[in-house]
């Protein structure tokens, strides 16, 4: 049996930047964390004497004869792109509501991809895990999603991403100092505004016109330096929080779907209340309103918006992660090989920092 815990992300600016469709005219970069709130895994093979070979448990639960069969796209299409013939058991739990914009969907499909190598006894790079987890959901599912979810999911931490025109993409840890990453960290609040939506259909309101938006989309882009100077520097916060303001200016202006009247009310509540800037986390239109706010303005801030479910968080660093892993008697040589590829990547992990 094999559990992957894998974190959701919070993408601060550059968010549109990271559709092929801009990215690979203009190049795109985001800055972006993971946090301490996860999607959990568990994948095992299936003993053979069920009526069902194939058994998925998420929001539903599926009990299939045939990869055919399975409805869920993700779990489908990866077990196909996996070549899985043995029949199998998946369990999904996750800390955050799925189609809330802090990334759910691409955490599932970088977490499935993750446990179900493990399973066949395989330790694929975080490079590898995003790439693929990109090609499964751009290419085989044909969804309008961009490329930095993918990314942050295996790779974990608040970093800087760029996109190239050739597909490529380059991570860099934004490196501060453990007081800096804390005094951030606080001054970020989290509230579920309970709206479900699916991040394709507000992305494809703007990406399949998406050279209509270079006005906006260069300012999203900009923003990404701009943003990192102020944390490299040490300047006051208040600055981030006034860019984060500026950024979600120029993004609901890519689509009227992206905010709506009653998530502008709540903003705009809460920037009376005291908070410095903000945004919908992910496409827009719903899930999850990210606010920057000065710690002596949170209680106020929470009081203001008290119909909404708050979510404290704190900024995560290890990405997806293989948490738990138990050979069934039959697959002692995958968890041995599992195993061996561990410490070998421990070994030259370690020679690399000496």
């Amino acid at each position: 049996m094999i559990i992957s815990r894998t974190p959701f992300r919070i993408s601060f600016f550059g968010g549109g930047t990271d559709y092929p469709a801009w990215y690979r005219q203009h190049g795109g970069a985001v800055l972006a964390t993971t946090i301490d709130k996860y999607c959990y895994l568990t994948c095992r093979y299936l003993p053979p004497f069920f009526e069902h070979r194939i058994r998925v448990v998420y929001s539903k639960i599926e009990n299939c004869h045939s990869i055919d069969d399975i409805t869920h796209p993700s779990v489908r299409e990866i077990l196909r792109y996996l070549e899985i013939e043995r029949g199998v058991e998946i369990h999904h739990d996750g800390d955050l509501p799925a189609r809330s914009g802090m990334g759910s969907s691409s955490a599932f499909t970088v977490g499935l991809l993750h446990a179900l190598y493990a399973l066949q006894g395989q330790m694929p790079s975080k490079q590898q895990l995003a790439k693929e987890s990109i090609n499964i959901e751009q290419e085989m599912l044909k969804e309008t999603v961009g490329c930095q979810d993918q990314v942050l999911a295996a790779y974990g931490g608040l970093n800087h991403v760029t996109f190239l025109a050739n597909d490529e993409f380059s991570v860099r840890p934004v490196t501060l100092t453990q007081e800096r990453i804390k005094e951030l960290n606080s001054h970020l609040m989290l509230f579920y505004s309970g709206i479900k939506r699916t991040a394709s259909d507000i992305a494809e309101s703007y990406v399949n016109d998406i050279n209509a938006k270079k006005r906006q989309l260069r300012i999203l882009k900009d923003l990404v330096e701009e943003s990192i100077d102020i944390l490299n520097s040490g300047k006051d916060l208040m600055a981030f929080g006034e860019l984060l303001h500026e950024a979600w200016q120029a993004k609901r202006s890519l689509s009227d779907r992206v905010s709506n009247p009653e998530i502008d009310e709540l903003y705009q509540l809460a920037r009376d209340s005291g908070a410095i800037g903000g945004k919908l986390t992910g496409a827009g239109g719903g899930g999850f309103l990210l606010l920057f706010v000065p710690p002596e303005k949170q209680i106020e801030i929470r009081e203001k918006l008290n119909k909404l479910i708050y979510v404290p968080f704190k900024f995560e660093f290890t990405g997806s992660q293989i948490i738990f892993c138990e050979a069934q008697q039959e697959d002692y040589s995958a968890l041995d090989k599992y195993r061996l590829n561990q410490e070998v990547e421990a070994f030259r992990e370690s020679t690399h920092s000496s």
